[in-house]
């Protein structure tokens, strides 16, 4: 568990794109698009949540990264900001738009631009941040991308334990256990209809980041099974666009035809050609080769 662990951070710099870059636009109410110029990218999508509102940031960067700011009736929640410089001006200054205070930072699973401010994290993540292997992935982005991307943050962490939860700007949060093959971070309830996790279960074919082996595909299930039965009728990820329970129950069957498929068929080519033909046109082909490969490497 620990080599695949370390093995996926020290690949996140391209993870997710081609994955998530397709993923569903379903559950936005409205959007606000940003208008084009040097220092702006990306674009907002606001749902409303009947407690609250989601603004959900899909930056286009590299890494297909989305942020967060969740709207209360007097301040907002920041969560999982940018990592890119020109992502963080745009994020910023919408975030200074909406003309309401900060009342707290969360981050879960991506370090962004919040300074000096205290950080909210799940229980152990702290620690992760600081390890090794996240280390290295941030240095990784450091040498690949300069100055284009934002300083590490500085300020304190306070952390909350699991299942237990906790009111920021009038808003209820729960951080729960995340799939088992990810960082050790969290799923977040927000409000009572909505759902975060790292990925966002879109209706496209996995890759072998999300999970590189059956006890990951075993994991993953899991992990949507358990956001499902929230109640949440919208779930956003670190990565991809806004998704439906429809979107989650897709995931979950697709998950299933992966373990048939795997069970049945004799090699990694066959288990590709099989996928790919059960899902026809799906988004994320390109990726099915070598997430076959991996799961076929597996004993």
């Amino acid at each position: 568990m620990k080599k695949l662990f370390i093995a996926a951070v020290s690949v996140l710099a391209i993870a997710g794109c081609s994955q998530q870059k397709a993923s569903t636009d379903a559950a936005a109410s409205e959007t606000d698009t940003i208008q084009a110029d040097s220092t702006v990218t990306g674009h907002f999508e606001v749902i409303d949540l009947d407690d609250c509102k989601l603004h959900v940031y899909l930056t286009d960067d590299q890494m297909a990264d989305a942020s967060f700011i969740i709207e209360g009736k007097d301040s907002l929640i920041t969560l999982e900001q940018p990592l890119f410089k020109v992502n963080a001006l745009t994020y910023d200054e919408y975030l200074a738009s909406l003309g309401k205070p900060v009342a707290a930072r969360i981050s879960d699973f991506h370090l962004g631009n919040t300074g000096a401010d205290t950080l909210i994290m799940p229980k152990g993540m702290p620690e992760v941040v600081k390890g090794e292997a996240y280390s290295g992935m941030m240095n990784h982005f450091a040498q690949e991308y300069g100055d284009k991307i934002v300083a590490l943050p500085t300020g304190p962490t306070e952390e909350v334990a699991f299942d237990t939860p906790f009111v920021l700007a009038g808003v209820p949060f729960t951080f729960i256990k995340g799939a088992n093959n990810d960082f050790p971070g969290a799923n977040i309830v927000i409000g009572k209809k909505a759902v975060y996790s790292h990925w966002a279960p879109s209706k496209t074919h996995i890759n072998k980041l999300y999970a590189a082996d059956m006890d990951g595909i075993a994991a993953r299930k899991a992990e949507l099974e358990a956001i499902l039965a929230t109640g949440a009728t919208t779930f956003v990820g670190g990565h991809g666009s806004p998704a439906s329970a429809e979107d989650v129950r897709f995931r979950i069957e697709y998950l299933n035809k992966i373990k048939e498929l795997r069970d049945s068929e004799p090699d990694a080519s066959a288990f590709a050609q099989q996928l790919v033909k059960a899902y026809p046109g799906l988004p994320g082909e390109e990726g099915v080769t070598e997430l076959a490969e991996s799961l076929y490497a597996q004993k």
